[in-house]
């Protein structure tokens, strides 16, 4: 029996940024008006960087996933910003320098494998397809031996070239589209939820090939998911949205250890702890419409750090440090997220109203 251990990662880069997003903004047309789903996000990453996407359900990130990579489809429209490779905009490109760029810069990982692969091709025939449209019939020289040695890369035998999807298992279609997507070596790979729909074990598996997939070719990941704890175990950086916005962005073991936003802090906190036993604690309340937002910052509603700045400006991301950015009212005031008291009941409908050492300062800041 053969025991799979997790590769040593590769370095990052210290270079211009493979990825820079800049004040990236997508709405969503409704007859009741606009919805802005993606709210002037911005980050970068190096070659070789991980960055994991976190949020709760509705919080905009396969919106920008699919942003970055121009698939955007009607009622849904990019509204603003820029999304450089290297010094190319994405959201510039024609048609033609689209299909250019997709797959060979930037590739897309999608959630639902069954959905993104062709149900009356093989396997195969798909990566031949995806090669050839990038490097024309010459690439028909050698190409089986070249979709056994992709298939390879991602733990499947030569034999899954011959396959149709349906004969495949959920997490061997998820490798699939992984061989796929990376058969040209992108230096950015965009990984929306991956693991979604497959159990524990096949997660693991998942997510073990693509760092190696990521590892074997420099690319930049940004992986999106649900699991605190599987995106901590993957990512360099973790990046916090709610309702549309980038509330928090840092290292991981920073932003575990030492979170600067209350949503950041009460989604850890929600996490279920082996040490702990009793009642689970969960975030109180629920994400605002995005149609209708609370005045102020989005989260107030539902926030135990909430005062009266909270409830009427909407606050701006600040650098806190070289890496690491938060938008909360709370800072340049505090040095960092202040504690909450053991007497907090977590109830939506009655925010904390904070006095004494946390909120020492907030009255200038505001003025």
């Amino acid at each position: 029996m053969t025991t799979e251990t997790t590769p040593a990662r590769v370095t990052v880069g210290t270079g211009d940024p493979v990825l820079r997003v800049r004040d990236l903004q997508v709405s969503y047309g409704t007859p009741n008006g606009d919805v802005p789903a993606v709210d002037h996000v911005s980050f970068s990453l190096q070659p070789g960087q991980r960055l994991g996407l976190i949020g709760e359900s509705g919080s905009g990130k396969t919106t920008m996933a699919t942003a970055l990579m121009r698939l955007t489809r009607p009622p849904g429209r990019i509204v603003g910003g820029e999304v450089l490779l290297g010094e190319t905009d994405m959201l510039k490109l024609d048609e033609k320098g689209l299909r250019e760029v997709r797959l060979r810069d930037i590739a897309l990982v999608p959630q639902g494998a069954m959905n993104s692969l062709n149900p009356v091709m093989r396997i195969g025939n798909q990566m031949a397809d995806a090669i050839e449209a990038h490097e024309g019939r010459a690439a028909r020289k050698g190409m089986e031996e070249r979709i056994s040695a992709q298939l390879a890369r991602v733990g499947l035998p030569p034999t899954v070239a011959r396959r149709y999807p349906h004969e495949l298992s959920g997490g061997m279609k998820q490798r699939a589209v992984m061989a796929i997507s990376t058969v040209l070596n992108p230096k950015v790979i965009i990984a929306d939820e991956p693991t979604s729909a497959l159990d524990v074990v096949v997660q693991r598996q998942v997510m073990q090939t693509l760092g190696r997939l990521q590892e074997g070719i420099g690319s930049a990941v940004v992986l999106i998911g649900h699991d605190m704890g599987l995106i901590a175990q993957f990512a360099d950086l973790i990046g916090v949205m709610y309702a549309g916005r980038l509330v928090e962005i840092g290292p991981v073991d920073e932003m575990l250890t030492d979170p600067r936003h209350p949503y950041t802090r009460l989604l850890i906190d929600s996490l279920p702890k082996l040490t702990a036993k009793g009642k689970l604690v969960g975030i109180p309340g629920l994400p605002p419409a995005l149609l209708n937002l609370p005045q102020g910052c989005a989260f107030n509603p539902r926030c135990p750090y909430a005062f009266d700045r909270c409830h009427q400006d909407v606050p701006a991301v600040q650098q806190l440090a070289p890496d690491r950015r938060a938008a909360c009212h709370l800072y340049p005031a505090n040095p960092a997220l202040p504690a909450l008291p053991a007497s907090v009941q977590m109830d939506a409908a009655t925010p904390l109203e904070l006095t004494g050492p946390a909120m020492e300062g907030q009255e200038e800041v505001a003025g």
